[in-house]
């Protein structure tokens, strides 16, 4: 029975790692996964040796032992499936709502590119049946509780495993909530049978928070892009100069980030008339408050600090994660490298970047409203203050915003708390800190589009003046949407267009068609 796709496209997995683009690409575009031969011909020479093993009458952690605090047990031959099968089961424990479909493609993908390493020694019809799934948009429902990020992420890759199996449930293409079993059934697949080490190999990867790293690099990327936008729409907005941008002063601390923004910013405020028109010695302020003067630094400090990140990211991509681990060489060794302080270091790191540079987006709004700050604009940008409140309470929507993202920038990964008698006494919390990131990156959005939404009003009301060419596509791609300075309106529903403006990428190909690509 042919495989039902929610995309023709297909990535190749193979013995080299995917890059953070196959992971977009699979998780958030729906493509599909071929299992190249190379990768199929290694996983079966490496299976030989699990076998082999199979049959050693002495313990061989994963393939004839119990696991974890119960690694003392011999299991004997006549109990290995169920050993596997029980294993999958128990640790299919997790809790709480739905994680996205977009994350469990990702763990799936970069589960079954650590299986195609030939490192795991699982058999090839295992990791087919994970590219099946992927290929077919089956996807397992995964909790948001149940990992501590060390052994991996054990619970969320238990459930995925158990759909493979036939059991528990998943998500089809179109969104129906079915068994494992039916939806297997409807594509012509067969539920696997598990066999020496094979569950343990399913469930022991870093794969669930490695995903949202290499989903949140991605969408960093798209934002401080927006950053850079933004800041520079309240730069001309409030009457800003734009002399600060120069290049020779960025040179003068040479973070490529910095460099990178403060470029962007000069870029999008060339040929502004509202710039040029306070540009003369009439003007007699001497600098800008820090929110306005000092947002490369902020933006550039946080674009390094992603660039760390696709870094450690990429290692890991490289990395084939399991315990034991099959070497080159033939020997099963025992290891520690599924646990996950490198990847959860820098998701809290990304965290800190993420309110940081919300935080500064809020500053800036905030001098819009003030009528002590802007510059002779109306307080709060009202039409009739007193009698309209303009955007006071859009301020408000992120200042809550900006204070929940504080809260999530506090560090996961420096707590641990034992588990399985105190064998795993140490863990890396990677993933709750690939959870509140992903909290961080949607509240970094809906604060930059507030942002856009405030300095594209204040923008209009310089009239006549005139924006430059990059602040203006902007604030016409804005008005498709929302509408320009008026009596109050329904707030709510122009915030969520920004928003959505915001995070597909809109505001940035709308600069970019007008200025070139930005940094």
């Amino acid at each position: 029975m042919t495989l039902t796709t929610q995309s023709t496209d297909l990535v190749e997995v193979g013995l080299g790692p995917v890059t953070i683009q196959d992971v977009v690409d699979v998780a958030r575009h729906g493509h599909g996964v071929r299992l190249t031969d190379d990768a199929l011909a290694e996983i079966t020479r490496s299976r030989r040796r699990i076998e082999d093993l199979a049959v050693d009458p002495r313990p061989v952690y994963g393939v004839s032992t119990g696991f974890g605090a119960l690694a003392t047990r011999h299991i004997p031959q006549e109990m290995r499936t169920q050993l596997q099968r029980s294993l999958v089961r128990s640790h299919a424990a997790g809790s709480g709502p739905e994680v996205e479909r977009e994350v469990v493609r990702a763990l799936m993908l970069l589960r079954l590119s650590t299986l195609a390493t030939g490192r795991t020694g699982v058999r090839p019809e295992v990791a087919q049946a994970y590219a099946d799934l992927l290929t077919a948009g089956i996807t397992p429902v995964v909790h948001e509780f149940g990992s501590l990020g060390c052994s991996g992420d054990l619970a969320p890759l238990a459930h995925v495993a158990l759909a493979v199996t036939g059991e528990g449930t998943v998500r089809t293409v179109d969104g129906r909530l079915v068994d494992a079993a039916t939806a297997l059934a409807e594509h012509g697949l067969s539920p696997v049978v598990l066999a020496e080490k094979e569950g343990l190999a399913l469930i022991n990867g870093t794969d669930g928070m490695l995903g949202q790293l290499a989903l949140a690099v991605t969408d960093l990327d798209h934002l401080l892009k927006l950053a850079d936008i933004a800041a520079a729409m309240s730069v001309e907005g409030l009457l800003g100069t734009d002399r600060v941008f120069a290049a020779d002063l960025q040179a003068l601390r040479p973070h490529p980030g910095q460099a990178a923004a403060a470029a962007n910013m000069a870029r999008l405020l060339a040929d502004s008339p509202i710039v040029a028109s306070h540009a003369g010695p009439e003007d007699t302020r001497v600098q800008d408050a820090y929110s306005l003067r000092c947002a490369p630094q902020v933006a550039g400090g946080a674009r390094d600090t992603v660039d760390h990140a696709r870094t450690v990211a990429n290692r890991e991509l490289a990395s084939a994660v399991d315990n034991p681990v099959v070497t080159l060489d033939g020997r099963v060794e025992s290891n520690g490298n599924f646990h996950g302080a490198p990847v959860a270091y820098v998701l809290d790191f990304l965290a800190i970047v993420a309110a940081d540079v919300a935080s500064i987006s809020e500053r800036r709004t905030d001098r819009f409203l003030d009528v002590a700050r802007n510059h002779g604009l109306p307080p709060f940008l009202a039409d009739d203050p007193g009698v309209d409140s303009g955007l006071m309470i859009a301020q408000y929507t992120q200042a809550a915003i900006v204070s929940e993202l504080k809260r999530t920038a506090a560090p996961a990964s420096v707590d641990s708390i034992p588990s399985s008698a105190m064998q795993e006494d140490h863990v890396s919390m990677g993933w709750s800190g690939a959870r509140k990131l992903r909290r961080a990156v949607d509240g970094l959005t809906r604060v930059l589009a507030i942002e856009i939404l405030t300095a594209a009003r204040g923008i209009d009301l310089r009239a006549p003046l005139q924006p430059g060419p990059g602040t203006g596509a902007v604030i016409r791609a804005v008005r498709e949407h929302v509408a320009g300075p008026g009596t109050d309106r329904f707030l709510a529903p122009e915030i969520e267009h920004l928003v959505t403006l915001a995070a597909s990428g809109a505001l940035v190909a709308a600069v970019e068609n007008e200025i070139g690509a930005l940094q």
